[in-house]
Order: C-alpha cells, then sequence, then structure tokens
C-alpha cells in the first residue's frame, strides 16, 4: 500500500502512521513514504522541535501541507517513544547477556566451592586417622617435612628447563583460577551483579597476599589477552615492563622472560621488582592463558647497577584465563599471587605489601575494570567532553599519574638525585637537571639557563581521618592549603615566557576555581578534569591580563561508592590542552593501612554537622563509621617545580617551606574533620573569629524578628545549643557575612554551605558580590540604601553561583543586618528560600 495510516485519537506501532490526541475516533491520518522521509530527516537533526519550528516545518515543506501541526507534534512523540522503547530493549538484552555469563560464573564458583568442602571433609578424616595412629605418623610427618622441599627450583639455564617451569606454572595457575590450590573468601564490599566489575574473592591463609578476580567483558579473548599482558597500561604502579627472551611454547604459545618495576607507593618504603617466566598458550577448551612466575627470589634479570633501589619480590604462579563468551565477549579470570617481602620495612607500613585487598585493588580488579572501559569506549557507550577521543583523555591521566610516581620514587637512573637538607629532616628535596619542562621558543632555546626540576615531598602518618573525605576536602577547597603565587609559577614552566621565581611577582588568588569533567571510568573511581583557577590583579596597568590559571587533575577515590586502596589527587599546570603538553606532576596520596570490612562514606564534608551532636551519634550523622576513629593511612606529597641553573638554591628553598607549608595545612585539615572530634567544641575551633556558634545563632533570630516584625524559627522560646541546632537544620539556606566595603561570607547553616558547595572552613574564601550574577548584583546594590535606613529588604527571584561554579535558582532572598549585644551592627544575614541547582 502506497500509504502509512493511523487513527486520530490512537497509536499505531508503524513508523509511518500516527493518531492525534482528542481528535475523533474512526479517523485515519494517512502519511506517504515522502512525507515519512521529510519527517525522519528533521528527527535525525532534532528529535524534539519547538512549536515554532515545527510550524516553520509545515511552511517550508510543502509535501506536508495535509498535515495538522498538532499531527506533526504526536508523529514526533511516538517517533521519541519507539526510539526509547529501542534503546530500552537493547539495554535490557545486554543486561540478560550479563547476567546469564554472570549466573554461569556463579555456577562454576558454587562447583569450585563443593569440590572444597569435599576436599575438606577428606582431609579432616585424614588428620583424625593421623591422630589415632600416634607416634608412627608423627614421625612419618617429620620425615616427609625434612625431606620433601616445598618450593622446588627448577634449572632455567636451558630451553627444556624454561618449557618444564612454563608447564607447571600452567598446571599451578589452573588450579587456582578454577580449582581450590588456595582458600579464597568473598571480597568485602564486592558483591556480584550484572552492574558489578565481577567476582572478586582474596586469599586467606596462603603464602603471600592473593585475589581472583572473574567477569564478563565485550571483548574478543585475542584483544583482552593483548591488554592485560601490556601491564603498564592499566597498572599505575607498574614502572616498567621489559621483554628479554622469547621462546616458542606447545601449542604455538610462547615463553618469555620478564623484567618489571613497580613504584614505591610512598617515600617511607623501597620499590619492588621481579624477574619472571611468562607463558601464553591456549589450552584444550580453546580458551587462551597467560601464566607467570618468578624464576628465582635474588638472581637473575638485569644488572644489580640498574636495580640497586629496588628489593626483589616474588610472583607465585598469576596470570589470566580468557574464554571466549556464547553471544560474544570474554570471561575472564584473573588471579595475582605475590610476595613482597615486607620483613624489611617498618611494621605499621606493612599492611601496604601484606594485604590480600590491597593487591585485589590496586591490580586485580583494576585489570578487570580497564578492559570493561575500553570495551564501552568501543562500543561508543562512553562520549567524553571536548570531543576528545578516549585513548587522548586515558593517555593524559595515565602520565600525570606516572609523573607522580616518578617524582614520589626519585630513581637514580631517571636523573634524580638528593640535594642536602637544612638539618630537619621532614621534607626530602630531590634534583632531576635532565628533566627540562621547555625546550625552544620562536625558534631560539629560551632554556639554555633551565637547570631542570626540582622535588619537594614528605610523608605522614594520619590517625582518624577518612582517606576519602580529605581528599575530596583537597579538591574542593584548593585556597586552605595552596599558594596562588606557586601555582603560577608551575604554569608560567609550561607557557613561552621564561619563567620567573615566585617573589618576583606577586598574585591574588580570588578563592575562586571552576571545576570542568573531561572523563571518568565506568565506576567513576578516578575523575579527569581540568581545574580554573581565577586570578586577580593588583595593579590597574594589570586587569586587561588574564590570571586565570588550568590545572589538568587526575582524583582517585573520591565517588561516594568507591572502594578503593588508593585515594589521590594529582594535578599539573596544562596551556591551551595540546596533546604533547609537558605536565609537571604534583599532589597528595592517601592509603589506608588498616582495611576495614565496611567502607567510610566519603559523601561526609566538612561542616558543622559534626558540631551539633554528641560522640557516636555525631559520626553516624556525618557518614562516618565507628571504625574511622581507630582508621590509620600513610599520606604522600610530593610537589615539583622546574628551576633555572642561578636559582637553584632558591627554588630548592622554597619548594621545602611550601612543602611544609602545606603539611601544617593538611593536618589542621585532619584535625577538624576527624570523626574523633565531635561536639560543640570542634565546631568552635572551625568558626575561628566568631562569638560562640550559640550566641551568634540567637543574635540572627532576634534581628529578624526586630527588623521584620515575625519569627525565624517556629519555635522562639528555645536557647542555646537547641536554637543553634534549629538554625542549623532550617529547611532555607542562611547566610551571614560581614558588613564591609567586600562582604565575606562567614557563618552559613547546612542548606547554606549545601548550596553554596562549600565548608565552613572555606567559606570566608566566598564573597557576596561572587555569588550574584549581573541582575542579580544590580537588584542587591539597588537595595543597599534601603537595607541601611530599613535594617532590611526582599530580594526578587533569581540566580547565584556556587563555590564549585554551578547555578543555582531561588524564589526570594530577604537580607538583614543582624545586630550584636550593644545593637552595633555585627554581620548581614541572608536567607534564600526554595533554592535549587539549576
Amino acid at each position: 500500500m502506497a500509504t502509512a495510516m493511523a487513527m486520530r485519537g490512537g497509536s499505531s506501532d508503524g513508523g509511518g502512521s500516527d493518531r492525534g490526541a482528542g481528535m475523533d475516533s474512526g479517523k485515519y491520518v494517512r502519511y506517504t513514504p515522502e512525507q515519512v522521509e521529510t519527517l525522519e530527516r528533521v528527527y535525525a537533526d532534532c528529535p524534539k522541535p519547538t512549536s515554532s519550528r515545527r510550524q516553520q516545518l509545515l511552511r517550508e515543506c510543502p509535501i506536508l501541507a495535509n498535515i495538522e501541526a498538532r499531527q506533526i507534534k504526536v508523529w514526533f512523540q511516538n517517533r521519541r517513544c519507539r526510539d526509547k522503547l529501542r534503546k530500552e530493549s537493547s539495554r535490557l538484552e545486554s543486561v540478560n547477556r550479563k547476567v546469564s555469563a554472570m549466573n554461569k560464573l556463579l555456577m562454576e564458583e558454587n562447583e569450585r566451592l563443593q569440590k572444597q568442602v569435599s576436599q575438606l571433609v577428606h582431609e579432616n578424616a585424614q588428620v583424625r586417622q593421623q591422630l589415632q595412629n600416634t607416634s608412627m605418623a608423627n614421625d612419618a610427618s617429620c620425615e616427609s617435612n625434612v625431606t620433601t622441599p616445598q618450593n622446588p627450583i627448577r634449572d632455567a639455564s636451558n630451553p627444556s628447563g624454561l618449557l618444564s617451569i612454563a608447564e607447571e606454572t600452567l598446571t599451578e595457575f589452573l588450579s587456582k583460577a578454577t580449582g581450590t590450590a588456595i582458600e579464597w573468601v568473598q571480597m568485602p564490599g564486592m558483591k556480584p551483579g550484572p552492574d558489578s566489575v565481577g567476582i572478586v574473592a582474596i586469599s586467606h591463609g596462603c603464602r603471600g597476599v592473593a585475589a581472583r578476580a572473574c567477569g564478563l567483558v565485550n571483548l574478543e579473548p585475542t584483544k583482552v589477552v593483548e591488554i592485560l599482558k601490556d601491564r603498564p597500561s592499566w597498572f599505575r604502579d607498574c614502572r616498567s615492563l621489559e621483554v628479554f627472551t622469547v621462546l616458542p611454547g606447545a601449542n604455538g604459545g610462547t615463553i618469555e622472560l620478564v623484567y618489571t618495576q613497580l613504584y614505591a607507593p610512598t617515600t617511607l618504603v623501597p620499590a619492588r621488582d621481579f624477574w619472571t617466566l611468562r607463558y601464553t598458550t591456549i589450552v584444550e577448551d580453546g580458551s587462551l592463558v597467560v601464566c607467570e612466575r618468578s624464576l628465582s627470589g635474588s638472581g637473575g634479570g638485569p644488572s644489580a647497577a640498574s636495580a640497586q633501589q629496588f628489593v626483589r619480590a616474588e610472583m607465585l604462579p598469576s596470570g589470566y584465563l580468557v574464554r571466549p563468551c556464547d553471544g560474544g565477549g570474554s570471561i575472564v579470570h584473573i588471579v595475582d599471587h605475590l610476595e613482597f617481602e615486607a620483613w624489611n620495612i617498618p611494621e605499621v607500613l606493612r599492611p601496604l605489601y601484606e594485604s590480600s585487598r590491597v593487591v585485589a585493588q590496586k591490580m586485580t580488579t583494576a585489570a578487570l575494570r580497564h578492559i570493561r572501559q575500553i570495551a564501552q569506549e568501543t562500543s561508543g557507550e562512553v562520549v567524553y567532553a571536548l570531543g576528545r577521543q578516549p585513548a587522548v583523555l586515558r593517555t593524559f591521566s595515565q602520565r600525570l599519574s606516572r609523573g607522580f610516581n616518578d617524582a614520589i620514587s626519585g630513581f637514580n637512573d631517571d636523573g634524580w638525585s638528593i640535594m642536602a637538607g637544612d638539618g630537619i629532616e621532614d621534607v626530602v628535596v630531590a634534583c632531576n637537571s635532565t628533566k627540562k619542562i621547555r625546550n625552544v621558543s620562536n625558534g631560539v632555546n629560551a632554556f639554555e639557563a633551565l637547570g631542570g626540576t626540582i622535588c619537594a615531598k614528605a610523608s605522614m602518618l594520619l590517625q582518624s581521618v577518612p582517606p576519602a573525605i580529605l581528599v575530596r576536602f583537597l579538591r574542593e577547597h584548593r585556597s586552605e592549603w595552596a599558594d596562588y603565587s606557586m601555582d603560577a609559577y608551575l604554569a608560567s614552566a609550561v607557557k613561552t615566557s621564561t619563567c620567573s621565581f615566585p617573589g618576583l611577582r606577586p598574585m591574588r588568588f580570588s578563592g575562586s576555581q571552576i571545576i570542568m569533567p573531561l572523563a571518568h571510568t565506568v565506576e567513576n573511581e578516578e575523575i579527569l578534569e581540568v581545574v580554573r583557577l581565577e586570578g586577580q590583579p593588583l595593579s590597574h596597568d594589570e586587569v586587561l591580563l588574564s590570571r586565570d590559571i588550568d590545572m589538568l587533575q587526575l582524583c582517585t577515590g573520591i565517588d561516594e561508592k568507591s572502594v578503593g586502596s588508593s585515594f589521590q589527587l594529582v594535578f599539573a599546570p596544562i596551556d591551551d590542552f595540546p596533546d604533547d603538553a609537558p605536565l609537571v606532576s604534583s599532589g597528595f596520596r592517601v592509603i589506608p593501612l588498616d582495611m576495614k570490612t565496611d567502607v567510610v562514606s566519603s559523601g561526609r564534608t566538612l561542616d558543622l554537622a559534626s558540631s551539633l551532636e554528641v560522640g557516636s551519634t555525631a559520626a553516624q550523622a556525618s557518614g562516618a563509621s565507628p571504625d574511622d576513629c581507630n582508621v590509620r593511612s600513610v599520606l604522600t606529597i610530593a610537589f615539583q617545580f622546574p628551576y633555572e641553573l642561578h636559582l637553584q638554591d632558591s627554588v630548592a628553598a622554597m619548594a621545602r617551606q611550601y612543602v611544609r607549608s602545606i603539611v601544617s595545612a593538611v593536618q589542621r585539615v585532619s584535625i577538624a574533620i576527624s570523626p574523633s572530634q565531635s561536639g560543640l567544641n570542634a565546631g568552635q575551633r572551625i568558626l575561628s573569629g566568631l562569638p560562640e556558634a550559640a550566641t551568634l545563632a540567637r543574635w540572627i533570630c532576634q534581628s529578624y524578628h526586630y527588623h521584620l516584625g515575625v519569627e525565624l524559627l517556629t519555635q522562639s522560646d528555645v536557647a542555646g545549643e537547641a536554637l543553634l541546632k534549629m538554625l542549623w537544620h532550617y529547611q532555607d539556606a542562611i547566610l551571614c557575612c560581614s558588613f564591609k566595603e567586600v562582604p565575606v561570607f562567614t557563618f552559613a547553616n547546612k542548606a547554606g554551605l549545601d548550596m553554596l558547595e562549600t565548608s565552613l572552613v572555606a567559606l570566608q574564601d566566598l564573597t557576596l558580590d561572587k555569588i550574584f550574577d549581573e541582575p542579580g548584583r544590580k537588584a542587591l546594590f539597588s537595595e543597599i540604601s534601603k537595607l541601611v535606613e530599613e535594617g532590611h529588604v526582599y530580594l526578587p527571584s533569581g540566580v547565584c553561583m556556587s563555590g564549585m561554579g554551578r547555578h543555582v535558582s531561588f524564589d526570594q532572598a530577604v537580607a538583614w543586618k543582624v545586630l550584636g549585644e550593644d545593637s552595633s551592627v555585627h554581620c548581614l544575614a541572608l536567607c534564600f528560600v526554595n533554592w535549587s541547582f539549576v
């Protein structure tokens, strides 16, 4: 039939037929194929045209002359509905495939556990038999312990010996990946499901530390193996992986001798390296296997000179089993089993190398997440900002992380050497004369005098400080610890003009920062973003000069659902964001030393909430678990500074003092956000420079009643801490600012802090004029005289800005003067009614 029809007042499943709501039933709208083609072209361009656009469409397309505007609207509605149903159907099919594959994995896991139970029952019967046979069984057991070596060493000096080791490694790896060679227990906080990274387990009671994960990824097995073998691309702690020898193996496989170096997680422990045999082959069922193990505990590998800063660790049989999945994709099994030789580091730091959970989070699940990320990027499910390719943004993340790790480890073969100190060993300063940030400018060498890079770094132990909350605070409130002149100095290093010493050109930071997201991983455990710091000129001559600074920033572990072993904030100044931009990475890393079963919620921010409750109630209200009061972690700080030859000593001294100031700032913040700092006294420490919080609350409410003639709070007879609690939990945002030429915020209730997306500590970085847009500022300034005379003023609905640069709408605002005990004006209070983020 040449036409497509739909009943007016009904709906049709066909792409070219629709019915108009409210029309007489029994009548149809007829669309010709040409009309459908025209509408489809418009839909591809604009799925939701406005009324004016639909009218324009009818005027410009004579072919649609017999169609009413309302019918066109209904056609687009139905077309969007069909699109939505099609996408939902596709999503459900994908979820169904994942659930089926996950069910298969769970059945295999159940079968493994049943075998383990049978084995334990058998071993229990044997033990009972041995106990009945008293001395003979004990003697035989002792003789067996003496004569049977636990770890026989194979001859690795010839190809046949290597093949024997490879086959043995394969057998042991498969027994761990799918068998009962290790007693596995489910990873706390990692429950399997269609949206989870996979089934994750950690070892219990075995030698060293081990972790195992299995999951479904939408990539072919060969691609998965290719990605996983490139360990430096996904394992951020891997400094290098070098293949020394490649030999043929069975079934077309390969045997490789591999030397791997890992970065040190902190300045307090040495780095590790491995000398391993890696065997890649295909097993009988067609699955691809990559298994690996150390050849010896300390011998072999490169020369001792190139590995002098490393401690040789041992890799027990580990690897990847990748099986093709029905319907496409792969089922991936990953096993990491390591012995880090942690006996030579301080006992308090040994959890860094003796925790199976750390291995599971930093290596095993990191590998699964990486291949899942690439699978989603390949399928087009992930679209990043600025039109940049995922691989480019991933490279920037890797470069930021690698630069930070290089600064922490400071390897000699990279050119780093320790500089003489000033007698206090709290901060280590290292110099790298081979690491130059820029080379040429305008065709001439602008950096002949550029000496290289100086790194100042320090590590400290933290007690009762939730790592995720600390890193979130450092990210959101940079002005609490950073010096803008230092940021400007670092930014000058990536631009074409020569860098200058900070003291030569003073700068001022406005306190405002705009965070622009670029990319994030599947589960938001890692976020890449650009941070713009707004500068202010110090003279009229500099008004036209831009003082803004852009930072490329990598955040790890700040998401509320993140379950990580490392929380970090790494950043570097950038200029125009070229793909080959030099990155001078600096930042913070917090690693928990006590891995608790329950995950700390990172949703808590530094605010007055902890000062309004007492004891454990306050900790629970703030989102922290009772275990937070006992959690220990190690914080590592590293900042890099380019220098010119004639300023080397000055930059080194400046870097040392700057890192010391940051350490002091972090210590102050840590005290404030510690869950153990409960009760009203903690809030009073945060509100330094203000009157007692309860007194301020009384002044605010009394002044409101004095000027407006009504009560601010429903209960006017409360006082003291009860009044403060009511004001704190008041539904509308209440802000207080100084009554000066440049009003600076000094206090806010919980709703006010949420609206400004800030904290009491960082509140003083915001000024009243900064949160209003241009119409809002005009409305406020026009009412200043009325405010001075009458003591209060109403502002119409409008839009203001949060401290993070987001737009906030409000229905009405009222401002009033807050009077102290002597009736003098103490501050200006504002109440924003029915605010919401736009």
